[in-house]
């Protein structure tokens, strides 16, 4: 259809010199196709061409009614009766319907009538519909000759714009009626065969702008965590190297005194791996953990059992990023004292079972103070600094059993929205125990805290089941669609509950 068109539009230039108007020159095809065929004519110059724009007016559903039956003010004009006694507006209403008013006060302000008390009685003789007329006109000719006219029609609602687009052709300076086929590229069997001495090369469209790129889009957890990064930052902290997914059970379970027979380290919680199994070795001071477990010490009796050296080299994929805190501390006793603030923020694996609210692998945010003289007094401070930094003020602390820390807590914020409670994550004050064995001097004190990424994700982007955020049922869209996070603003499910709270009181 396109070349045909095109040899059609070259012949009628050809035979008439120009076309004055293509929806008149070629019926019954679109203006799309016309222009299609209009622009690839004019890259070859065989063709110009300008846009012409024509506007016009159709009657609305509601002008159709008035142009058939009358406007409502003349129908309102014709049911008063002539003479003083006139109509009740009442008996108007009970025959007109809704239109009763509006024709109404429309005959006030012509002056055809006036109001008797509860009546209306005509002042007029005789009137002439000028909406009426107005909308034969229209409907003969697509327009009005008095502006007025159109822009009260218009404000009444009673006819819409439209508008038609057609071209008027002339011909260009590269005319003719032959076409022929362009080449878009200089290809190698050109070069060599000489054809592109001969060939014709359609000419680049520099100014034509190009197809968007589908560049790649966060994802809601990087965006909250980049969030989570930066209050940390803002408060000091440094980040942790977290690239270390596989640990041995000793520093993911034996540094932090857990003790081998505790119920996290069973098979129907951790994922062990196959090959290789085990680690090639333990650190230096994996006595140290040994006689800490079996015997106790730092004011700790122990846990009184034979501690096995073959346990604590079994390979896990890392239940907690307490592990990487536990390297970091470790390497921190190696040198001078200093304070230090840490922390991370990956996934870590749990042999969970799969559900609306759980996942095999999750993402953990943790941070550790280290500092001389920290109490859980200072905790309690830093966590209600930290959270404010969030938009959460309103925290609650709850005593809570942990094998490596103690006192342990539970944080609790008050839900504004949701109207409750919500648990945050967990914190409390290292064992010494556990900092003595990794090498940190007397008088240091260690903190920490940690939450999951996915619980705050879930809220501010209102997901309900935790699968359609991560793993294979996962909504590319909802990836590409979702805003920037802000974890101090009230979003997604937060803002939705916020809503409804204000539309009930």
């Amino acid at each position: 259809m396109s070349e045909e068109l095109k040899l059609t539009i070259l012949k009628k230039l050809d035979s008439e010199g120009s076309i004055e108007d293509t929806t008149a020159a070629f019926k019954g095809v679109s203006e799309e196709v016309v222009l299609g065929a209009l622009k690839s004519l004019e890259s070859q110059e065989k063709v110009a061409y300008v846009t012409l724009t024509t506007e016009f007016w159709t009657i609305e559903a509601e002008g159709k009614d008035q142009l058939e039956n009358g406007s409502y003010e003349a129908r309102i004009f014709e049911a008063v009766p002539a003479g003083s006694q006139g109509i009740a507006i009442k008996d108007l209403e009970a025959k007109f319907g809704k239109i009763a008013k509006l024709g109404q006060g429309k005959c006030l302000a012509n002056k055809w009538v006036k109001k008797d008390g509860d009546s209306l009685v005509r002042i007029a003789d005789s009137i002439v519909d000028q909406v009426k007329a107005g909308l034969e006109t229209v409907h003969a000719t697509g327009t009005h000759p008095s502006k007025d006219t159109i822009k009260d029609l218009k404000r009444r609602k009673l006819i819409k714009a439209n508008k038609t687009v057609s071209y008027a052709v002339s011909k260009g300076a590269q005319f003719s009626t032959e076409l022929k086929k362009q080449a878009t590229d200089l290809t190698m069997e050109m070069m060599q065969s000489g054809a592109w001495k001969s060939a014709e090369f359609k000419k680049f469209n520099f100014k034509s702008l190009g197809v968007n790129p589908n560049g790649g889009k966060l994802h809601p957890l990087m965006k909250v965590r980049e969030e989570f990064r930066q209050v940390f930052f803002e408060t000091g902290f440094e980040e942790m190297p977290t690239n270390n997914f596989v640990e041995s059970s000793f520093w993911n379970f034996d540094a932090l005194f857990v003790p081998q027979q505790h119920a996290a380290r069973d098979l129907q919680d951790t994922f062990y791996l196959k090959d290789p199994a085990v680690a090639s070795s333990l650190p230096d001071f994996w006595e140290t953990v040994k006689d800490v477990h079996e015997k106790g010490g730092y004011g700790s009796i122990g846990y009184r059992y034979p501690w096995s050296e073959d346990e604590a080299k079994r390979l896990v994929l890392r239940t907690h990023t307490t592990a990487v805190s536990a390297h970091m501390l470790n390497k921190l006793a190696q040198g001078p004292y200093r304070p230090a603030k840490y922390f991370s923020i990956d996934r870590v694996y749990r042999n969970e079972t799969v559900d609306a609210t759980h996942l095999a692998e999750f993402h953990q945010v943790e941070g550790v103070i280290a500092d001389k003289n920290m109490s859980l007094g200072s905790l309690i401070a830093f966590l209600d600094m930290f959270f404010k930094k969030m938009g959460m003020s309103d925290l609650r602390f709850k005593p809570t059993y942990n094998p490596y820390t103690e006192p342990s807590m539970e944080i609790f914020s008050y839900h504004e929205g949701l109207g409750k409670w919500l648990e945050l994550g967990n914190s409390g004050m290292f064992r010494p125990e556990m900092l003595r064995s990794l090498g940190l001097e007397e008088g240091v004190q260690v903190a920490g805290f940690g939450l999951s990424l996915e619980r705050p994700t879930m809220f501010k982007y209102d997901v309900s089941n935790i699968r359609e955020l991560l793993g294979h049922e996962v909504d590319l869209g909802m990836i590409a669609r979702n805003p920037a996070c802000r974890l101090d603003k009230k979003m997604g499910r937060e803002a939705l509950q916020r809503s409804e709270a204000v539309d009930e009181i």
